[in-house]
């Protein structure tokens, strides 16, 4: 079992989580470090009416002279959360979804991709733009510390789970690079998704994905 709160049993268990959530250093690491440990972390929000939580399931790395990075022409008005400490919430608005982002350095960070719900969660948080639309992550949170802010992340609990690397998703192909993480058991994972073979390691659904996903090794 890993150290961290205890399971998230209630209203009560959400908070508790919420009040204990990783601190500044777990963020300033590098951001491929960050995307992996951030698999099977819980990811609480808090709002005026509301608690919700999740089990982090996947998520995708940006980094320094990536071509699919929003940071990667420097700061502007849409992207200045990236050049905020690491811990920063960056949320941006593409297609009439929003996505949101932790922070890891400067200009660098690490997508939010699905999640596993726990409480207060009741529609498919499968995918950035749906995960934030139940967890009702807006422009408003953009900026936003996951130290002490409306978002934060707290230590998982349980087995650690077995992680997978592959593709990400939806970038232009110079920038289709392994910097994908995501749990080997696929059921709130998004498309393309990934099984778990008999053995724990990814099994194939369908050959093209067989070929994207690599076991991650620790």
């Amino acid at each position: 079992m890993r150290p961290g709160p205890a399971p998230v049993d209630g209203s009560a268990g959400v908070e508790r989580a919420f009040d204990a959530p990783f601190g500044r250093a777990f963020y300033d690491r590098p951001t491929m470090a960050v995307a992996r440990s951030l698999i099977g972390a819980t990811l609480v929000r808090r709002t005026p009416d509301a608690w919700r939580a999740g089990r982090i399931t996947e998520t995708e790395a940006y980094v320094s002279g990536d071509p699919a990075n929003h940071a990667a022409l420097g700061p502007t008005l849409r992207n200045r959360a990236m050049f905020g400490p690491p811990g920063t919430l960056y949320v941006y608005r593409i297609h009439q979804v929003y996505c949101a982002n932790v922070v890891t350095g400067y200009g660098t960070a690490v997508l939010l991709r699905s999640v596993e719900p726990l409480f207060g969660v009741e529609g498919d948080p499968r995918g950035p733009g749906r995960l934030c639309r139940e967890f009702s992550i807006t422009l408003a949170e953009d900026r936003t510390s996951l130290l002490d802010g409306p978002v934060r992340v707290a230590p998982g609990f349980g087995p650690a789970p077995r992680i997978a690397r592959g593709l990400r998703v939806g970038v232009r192909p110079d920038a289709n690079l392994p910097m994908r993480f995501a749990t080997t058991d696929g059921r709130w994972v998004s498309s393309p998704r990934l099984r778990a073979s008999s053995d724990g390691r990814p099994g194939r659904v369908g050959q093209r994905i067989g070929a994207q996903w690599a076991f991650a090794q620790s």
